[in-house]
């Protein structure tokens, strides 16, 4: 099976029902996706893909043939959600932060959510250590600046100055 990984071409031979997130952390060796309950209850193994945010335990690699699929790896640590993360103290542990951060990216074309529309797009992930205001902090935050502030992506920033 072939898939699109963080932006390249992959080829597994797993067995297709095995489970994505074993694919990605044992195969891949891409650990930033983990397994919190491994029942699709708690959003720690959540990836994009197609742009979707998906529980990776949940999902069989089959599924994802010819999908495009992005790890928190993939983002390369340089999004700016992921500095308003730690700039609000929105990470503690780390565990849930990884799925937090990807299932945050469905607002990427929201450049106004709400609170409740944060609390909506991050519904399915637990957080066990920081509760959720800092986190929604750094969401809304993140939205707010997405066009104009400090914290604006790359290609945004280079996109204002042409």
């Amino acid at each position: 099976m072939r898939f699109t990984l963080n932006g390249l071409p992959v080829e597994t031979n797993a067995h297709p029902m095995a489970r994505l997130l074993d694919v990605l952390r044992e195969e891949q060796r891409l650990t930033g996706t983990k397994e919190g309950c491994g029942e699709g209850e708690c959003g720690a193994c959540t990836v994009l893909v197609d742009g979707q945010s998906v529980c990776s335990c949940l999902v069989p690699v089959a599924q994802v043939e010819g999908a495009r699929v992005t790890t928190i790896e993939g983002l390369h640590g340089t999004h700016p959600l992921q500095k308003l993360f730690m700039d609000e103290v929105g990470a503690q542990c780390g565990i849930c932060t990884p799925g937090m951060v990807l299932a945050a990216l469905a607002l990427e074309d929201n450049p106004v959510p709400t609170l409740d529309d944060v609390r909506t797009a991050l519904a399915g992930n637990l957080c066990r250590c920081t509760g959720y205001s800092a986190i929604y902090r750094a969401v809304l935050k993140w939205r707010a600046e997405a066009d104009s502030g400090p914290h604006a992506a790359p290609e945004q920033a280079s996109a204002r100055h042409k």
